[in-house]
């Protein structure tokens, strides 16, 4: 691995777990492996332009991630129910420590960080448009898709939240239940 990617995947660890102020760069160099002497060599901007690319990266892994899920089962609970359970087995896995790899650096600099708060906004968008295309694909109509999609996404940032300060998969396993019921065509608009 590139002392680029060790530091990319350190920080992105990092931030998911305790978020930018109490990430240091000292603790990201230490823990990466990688010289200290490249680190203003790939990020000239500092700790904040490191945070940026750990959240794109943390941020399309998701998204692929998401959509290889949603690709998995014709059947659009079965595929939500399918992405909750990954969710939850890597929280449970990670001692809870674990959440959304955005939501920590989100709720803690959306107000202070413009650059951080459009790199939040870019991973959220992006988990919406596999969301959106599957929504539109079972045959709602693009503004009802987009509804629907940001429902099962904020559902499933509240239900991670509430699992990783409860230390309880219970929230989860609750969303997860409510989206495999998920009718596309319920109380939204067919094209």
């Amino acid at each position: 691995m590139s002392s680029r990617d060790a530091f990319i995947d350190t920080t992105a660890q990092l931030l998911r777990r305790q978020g930018y102020a109490s990430t240091g760069l000292s603790e990201i160099v230490a823990r990466s492996g990688a010289p200290k002497g490249s680190l203003y060599f790939h990020f000239p901007g500092g700790k904040e332009q490191l945070a940026l690319a750990a959240m794109q990266r943390a941020g399309e892994q998701l998204r692929d991630a998401i959509a290889a899920i949603l690709a998995s089962s014709d059947d659009l609970g079965e595929a939500l129910a399918r992405l909750l359970d990954a969710l939850a087995a890597g929280l449970e896995r990670s001692g809870y420590r674990d959440g959304c790899p955005i939501a920590t650096v989100a709720l803690e600099l959306a107000s202070d960080s413009e650059a951080l708060r459009d790199g939040a906004c870019s991973a959220f968008d992006s988990w919406l448009e596999p969301l959106e295309r599957r929504l539109t694909a079972e045959g709602l109509d693009a503004p009802a898709a987009r509804r629907r999609a940001l429902h099962v996404l904020s559902a499933i940032e509240g239900a991670l939240i509430l699992a990783r300060t409860t230390r309880e998969l219970a929230p989860l396993e609750a969303v997860r239940e409510e989206l495999r019921a998920l009718s596309p065509a319920a109380s939204c608009t067919r094209r």
